[in-house]
């Protein structure tokens, strides 16, 4: 897989690379939709021709294509990733030691958050009108939201079962990213243990099917700057600054939190943990970050975390094709950070006032909550609505943030693309198999 992914960037790298490419594509949509925005407005015939018939297609086109291969790719990277690493105990370390790392960073982040928005109080001083008026210009998608919600039921137990699939395909087919890692992981322990002569030809295919998935995202992420643009001016151009302005406050908090956790706690991390300079790991990994902040998912950018991991970090592709699948669904750093503010937002909204251990329940539901959600853009509102029920705030609340939730939906799953890729280093280097050294030199920075 590793030198199938290592074809594909050189031939990237003809030319202006990729990576360039597709931040100057984010840099055009986000310009050319805020021109739109305060020339003609979100509302202008033009405007939503454009989005309707140009941005919107286009933008889709990618992230379909993007979706396509995520679950071929987490089956076969997942197996794969078990079967290499061998001996069912060291598979077990690893996973525990891959959860481990992903719960501690996620309370970490939801904890910053709650520390942030408690300091700053943003909900205190929103505007009547303002609520009112947000509540009712997004009253429907709130509705829509609230009904995701009660159909998926709380997330306990039931949950946990499910992680158990009755039929693959079926999981596959409906996005069950849990379920499809669940089956994975099982297919790849199974390969450890029959004769080795009888797992090679299933090895084999896989690794076919490894390389045939990673040609299909060469292929596809030859049109991520133009999906990227299509997409970031979709959002700008209806949005604007409409909505930051008056709930500025909410935003501020939310971007800093990410913010602090990304810049601070995770390079501390990084630094005295991993082993690893902070601008290196973010040199090597940007391509991965950028194609999450305009996807606004991490399933969607799992294809190019895994090239990240490996060629830009020279992470074994055994930890990385292991870790990756599996904190893209359960590392959710910055959904928990989102979540934990958006509820002490909106109970400071509704003069809700919570005490400490409500606030250490926050935090314990965030996280939950945020392993639960979907790696798909807007993925975490459903279940956040359950966790406003618990503290007297009306599940319509959601709709005061429902405008702004892209936007910060672009940020929070960068961070935790972020965490994903810095949890594949620290399991790594903890099983002796990585370490700083061994990241790639060419344009490798002074630390």
């Amino acid at each position: 897989m590793e030198s199938k992914m290592k074809k594909q960037t050189d031939h990237n790298n003809k030319g202006m690379q990729l990576r360039t490419k597709i931040l100057l594509g984010l840099l055009t949509g986000a310009a050319l939709g805020i021109l739109a925005n305060t020339q003609l407005g979100g509302k202008h015939p033009l405007v939503e021709w454009v989005n309707h018939f140009v941005a919107w297609p286009v933008g889709q086109i990618f992230l379909r294509l993007l979706f396509m291969i995520v679950m071929p790719l987490v089956f076969a990277s997942i197996s794969l990733g078990v079967a290499g690493l061998g001996d069912l105990r060291r598979v077990g370390r690893v996973g525990t030691k891959a959860i481990g790392y992903f719960l501690a960073t996620t309370f970490l982040a939801a904890a910053t958050g709650l520390a942030l928005v408690n300091i700053i109080k943003p909900g205190s001083g929103l505007d009547p009108s303002v609520k009112s008026e947000l509540m009712a210009a997004y009253a429907r998608d709130a509705s829509t939201k609230i009904s995701d919600s009660q159909a998926a039921g709380n997330f306990g137990i039931e949950t946990f079962i499910g992680i158990v699939t009755r039929n693959p395909v079926k999981s596959a087919a409906d996005g069950d990213m849990l379920g499809v890692i669940f089956f994975g992981l099982m297919f790849g322990a199974a390969l450890t243990l029959i004769p080795a002569a009888r797992a090679k030809p299933m090895i084999d295919l896989l690794e076919s099917l490894n390389d045939v998935v990673i040609s299909i995202v060469g292929m596809a992420m030859k049109l991520a700057p133009f999906g990227v643009t299509a997409l970031i001016f979709g959002v700008t151009s209806r949005f604007g600054f409409a909505l930051l302005l008056p709930l500025g406050s909410f935003v501020l908090v939310v971007l800093c939190a990410l913010l602090l956790h990304a810049a601070v706690n995770m390079s501390l991390i990084l630094r005295f943990i991993v082993g690893l300079s902070p601008k290196i790991f973010f040199l090597r990994t940007r391509s991965a970050l950028v194609t999450a902040f305009s996807t606004s998912s991490s399933s969607a950018a799992l294809p190019a975390a895994l090239s990240a991991a490996e060629q830009g970090l020279g992470i074994p592709p055994q930890i990385a094709g292991f870790v990756l699948p599996l904190g893209s669904t359960m590392c959710m750093n910055g959904t928990s950070i989102f979540e934990g503010i958006t509820v002490i937002f909106l109970c400071q909204v509704f003069g809700i006032n919570l005490t400490l251990g409500q606030m250490a329940v926050v935090i314990v539901m965030a996280v939950t909550t945020a392993i639960g959600a979907a790696g798909v853009p807007g993925g975490s509102i459903p279940l956040l609505v359950g966790i406003l029920a618990m503290f007297g705030v009306p599940g319509e609340a959601i709709a005061i943030v429902m405008g702004l939730d892209r936007i910060l939906d672009m940020s929070r799953t960068t961070v935790n693309v972020y965490g994903d890729l810095s949890a594949a280093a620290y399991v790594a280097k903890s099983e002796g198999m990585w370490n700083a050294s061994m990241v790639p030199p060419e344009d490798r920075p002074a630390a």
